[in-house]
């Protein structure tokens, strides 16, 4: 038998602040990470000063950060850290080259984004005592030329982000079908679909398919919405993992993922358990999920688990010190204006957002053991980040005795059968062996 080992890991860090004092909030989640062998958050800003251009798109606000943030992110004592998520490309290819420079001088193993699809998509090494573990870091929530470009013989590929792309399809019976099929004869909708279609750009979706602009339709008995994984891209992840299953003792893979099941945010879109547990089945031990800011349930799938999202563990939106222009046009503001004036607008003076949600300023730290492949012990540790403290000081994690968060986790992971008991402020997620 090997020697147990201990894991960790968070929800994002949309870290913007430096922290010069090491407070006892500071001190007991540092303490606490530091119970583990490997420690893993996701990193979801640019890290640069300037060093890349605004984004024409983003991932919401423009995320940049100042490289010294990722000092902080060290002394709490993570290790490993994930970056593809919807904000690694705000700052264009140049932001993305300067994170990952920062990030590797500030001796981080790091994985999800890089210079091509082959960079983007491996598996990062970390060496513990008794045991190798890989990291695999992917996003299904980006805009589509985010995606990381493979490398040919031809042609080189392009900077990126590790996709875990999905197919929605929307199910209606056959006469919602033909209304729509009379509005878009009505109208110009699918217009341009059929040019590309004819010259050649675009494939023929076939005759199972009616396409209404971008929206895939289906006639179906069952009405609804359903997404799948990309084959493409689940095939080529559940390859990287059995690779990384090969040279490695453990595989933890992070996936960034804001899509939800129709309108409940705190559950995940159908095909994030499908990829979760393709996963698995390929070798890994453990899935990490995070993007919509508040948490998800757990599953125990084959005695591994799945974190449907850790929601966040730092969170500063609020602290960004600049945005370009659009961001402030979209809110019809113009050069008279600052980024406070920005921030204020888009949440309407902080009564709309994420800000006024307290479910997004509360998650848990997952702290699990595990020997020979094997799931031994699941900890819960309840944060918060400071729901009541002003916008500007919101966002730092402390150690939290408010079981609610437990307790609302625990109806989350019901659905999945999995159980978790409550006792002395810590949850447990029962296993059966």
């Amino acid at each position: 038998m090997t020697k147990p080992i201990w894991f960790t890991a968070t929800g994002d860090s949309f870290i913007t602040r430096n922290l010069p004092y090491r407070d006892q909030a500071f001190q007991e989640v540092s303490n606490l990470l530091h119970r583990a062998d490997v420690r893993i958050a996701n990193l979801e800003t640019t890290v640069h000063d300037h060093e890349g251009y605004p984004s024409a798109q983003s991932g919401g606000t423009w995320a940049m950060s100042p490289p010294s943030v990722l000092q902080v992110m060290k002394d709490y004592g993570f290790n490993m850290i994930g970056w593809a998520n919807n904000h690694t490309l705000d700052y264009l290819y140049g932001g993305l080259e300067a994170t990952e420079r920062y990030l590797n001088e500030y001796g981080f193993v790091h994985a999800g984004a890089g210079k091509n699809l082959a960079e983007a998509g491996a598996p990062r090494y970390l060496e513990c005592e008794g045991a190798r573990v890989a990291l695999i870091a992917a996003t299904s929530t980006f805009h589509p030329w985010w995606a990381a470009g493979d490398q040919r013989s031809d042609s080189i590929g392009r900077p990126g982000i590790n996709p875990m792309r999905y197919v929605m399809t929307h199910h209606i019976t056959e006469e919602k079908l033909a209304d729509l099929q009379a509005i878009a004869e009505a109208t110009d909708i699918n217009a341009f679909n059929k040019l590309l279609i004819e010259e050649g750009f675009m494939n023929d979706p076939g005759k199972e398919i009616f396409l209404f602009g971008n929206a895939r339709f289906m006639v179906s008995d069952h009405e609804g919405t359903t997404t799948q994984p990309h084959p493409r891209d689940l095939n080529r992840i559940v390859k990287t993992i059995e690779e990384a299953n090969r040279r490695a003792d453990y595989v933890i893979v992070s996936i960034h993922a804001h899509e939800m099941k129709g309108e409940a945010k705190e559950v995940a879109a159908d095909f994030l358990p499908v990829f979760a547990k393709a996963c698995i089945d390929a070798g890994a031990h453990a899935v990490v999920g995070h993007g919509p800011h508040l948490l998800r349930g757990i599953e125990i799938y084959n005695n591994r688990p799945i974190f449907y999202s850790l929601g966040d563990f730092v969170f500063q939106t609020e602290a960004v010190t600049s945005q370009p222009a659009d961001f402030y046009e979209h809110y019809g503001l113009d050069h008279t204006h600052n980024v406070a004036d920005a921030l204020e607008a888009m949440s309407a003076n902080y009564t709309r957002g994420l800000c006024v949600h307290k479910e997004v300023w509360e998650s848990v730290i997952p702290l699990w053991k595990m020997q020979d492949g094997e799931l031994l012990e699941l900890e819960l540790h309840p944060i918060e980040l400071g729901f009541d403290l002003p916008v500007h000081r919101m966002g730092w994690p402390k150690l939290s005795g408010d079981t609610s968060i437990l307790e609302g986790l625990k109806a989350l992971s019901e659905p999945y059968g999995t159980v978790i008991e409550i006792m002395d402020g810590i949850g447990r997620v029962r296993l059966s062996r």
